[in-house]
């Protein structure tokens, strides 16, 4: 746990798996309203979205962290080495973090934020990055206050429901 947490946060378990699909679908939905148009969010089922972070728990691949209020999950974290080609082993990457809406601007992503560095940082990372879609003002925001920094030659679009989008990664050196 991080000593620095406002909420605690610790490493996912299998039993986890399916509290953070349900708060991954209803995440995005909320995280992706509005940067796609009218277009509805496609959310995966809930059996997929369970069987991937089922696996992801018990292989350790992203690393899966959840932020508690009591024993109700209200964020999480996957965050691992980075899955860019190119990049030095020594590169971390936050694959997702995402926070229970009812929960945003309360410090549930400063306390996964700062579980994730202590465990890539452990893992050997020096550096670490995470893909943002541009239109995203709040989560630029929030990694650009932890001190990330855009990427410029990293554009890159994305379709997310027949919706294409722009993304740009953004970095930081965990020293």
């Amino acid at each position: 746990m991080s000593s620095t947490s406002v909420f605690p946060v610790r490493p996912a378990v299998l039993r986890d798996a399916r509290a953070i699909a349900e708060l991954h679908n209803a995440t995005v939905q909320d995280a992706y309203r509005g940067l796609l148009g009218d277009v509805t969010v496609p959310v995966m089922a809930l059996d997929k979205r369970q069987a991937y972070w089922r696996e992801a728990i018990e292989y350790a691949e992203p690393q899966v962290h959840v932020a508690l209020l009591g024993e109700r999950i209200v964020g999480f974290v996957g965050f691992d080495r980075s899955r860019d080609e190119g990049t030095k082993q020594t590169m971390g990457e936050i694959w997702s973090i995402y926070v229970d809406a009812d929960f945003v601007g309360l410090g549930v992503g400063l306390s996964l934020w700062d579980a994730a560095r202590e465990g890539l940082v452990e893992e050997g990372c020096t550096d670490v990055s995470i893909w943002l879609p541009l239109a995203n003002e709040r989560a630029m925001q929030f990694f650009t206050n932890a001190g990330f920094k855009r990427e410029m030659p990293s554009a890159k679009t994305v379709s997310i429901g027949g919706v294409k989008i722009e993304e740009i990664r953004l970095k930081r050196s965990l020293a």
